[in-house]
């Protein structure tokens, strides 16, 4: 409590050696911020520093000192309370009411949960019904929307982390969109800065394709790594995938349901039947579990697997194992073998 006291202390020392009374201290934490635009939004990370909280806000169009923003963030004793989360501020905020809003309890606050193997459709979907969140991205085309959040001319499938996203009431869904678009590339180059030396994929784009596929193949997360690896060993070998979650996918809105043996005979970018190598693009959101299972996947020497209905996986080495599981847990079954 001593140390804090005289941190507190020194920091309006200083503040007064600048202002010259303490009356202009009081001034500065009281008085409503210049703002570079109506609103001004930032999002916040877990364990992001006090500083780079106070700077970033300056960034964002805060037009203040962000020295000044950060030691008040220090002596105020709270700056540790400051919460994770995407945040709006507008005219009338000020120093002690920006403090106060970053620290606030979680019932000023909503969230939005999006999960692993979504697509991109889905995910829209979700932030639309989200509560007390500002539609800005509605109207736009996906080239729009990726071009509005810092991403201009990739395709959105697969580019945003699946997690709960807490937000500030009234904060726009293109805060939220651009939260989870950084924190997927972060979480993609870390984890393909560990990758496996010996991969059949050359980038962290190819990466994040496989990724996705593994997404939507896994049932039990005790199997992911092996999937994975029966993907990497058909890569290697220049087997096609052959998995019916991208052939899905490739049918959008056509698909029925049910996947047909014409289906398969469909060729398209995403047919993997068909077409040999990774799709042209992810065909979900993958988690950080399915991203470090393909850059460091399960040694196997299996090429197929087939589902046994409890969620959980047979894996086969050759295919007359794979037909063998194929007929004692697909039997009497008119769907199409899963890979």
């Amino acid at each position: 409590m001593v140390g804090m006291k005289v941190l507190r202390a020194v920091f309006l020392l200083i503040l007064l050696s600048c202002a010259g009374t303490a009356g202009t201290v009081w001034w500065w934490l009281t008085r409503d911020l210049p703002l570079a635009s109506q609103a001004v939004e930032l999002s916040i990370e877990v364990g992001t520093p006090p500083r780079e909280i106070a700077n970033a806000w300056v960034r964002a169009g805060v037009q203040t000192d962000p020295w000044l923003l950060y030691q008040w963030f220090r002596a105020s004793g709270q700056a540790r309370r400051i919460r994770a989360g995407s945040y709006q501020v507008e005219a009338g905020i000020t120093p002690r009411s920006l403090l106060t809003r970053m620290v606030q309890g979680d019932e000023s606050y909503e969230r939005v949960r999006l999960i692993e193997g979504w697509t991109f459709r889905q995910f829209r979907a979700e932030l639309a019904r989200a509560t007390r969140l500002q539609p800005l991205s509605a109207n736009m085309t996906e080239a729009q929307l990726m071009a509005a959040i810092g991403q201009p001319g990739l395709s959105p499938e697969g580019r945003f982390y699946p997690d709960t996203y807490v937000y500030s009431r009234g904060v726009s869904d293109l805060t939220v969109l651009k939260r989870a678009a950084l924190l997927q590339r972060q979480r993609l180059e870390a984890v393909w800065a560990g990758r496996a030396a010996d991969l059949p994929i050359s980038s962290a784009d190819q990466a994040l394709v496989l990724a996705s596929i593994v997404e939507k193949e896994t049932g039990l997360a005790a199997d992911r790594g092996k999937i994975a690896g029966v993907f990497i060993n058909r890569l290697r070998i220049g087997m096609p995938l052959q998995t019916d979650p991208s052939v899905i996918y490739g049918l959008g809105e056509a698909f029925d349901g049910k996947l047909h043996k014409r289906d398969l005979l469909t060729d398209t970018p995403f047919n993997t039947y068909t077409r040999s190598g990774l799709p042209p693009t992810p065909i979900a959101m993958p988690g950080l579990a399915a991203l470090r299972a393909v850059v460091q996947p399960e040694t196997t020497r299996a090429l197929y697997f087939v589902a046994r209905g409890d969620g959980s996986s047979v894996f086969s080495d050759d295919l007359t194992a794979h037909n063998r599981a194929v007929n004692q847990y697909i039997r009497g079954q008119k769907p199409v073998t899963a890979p």
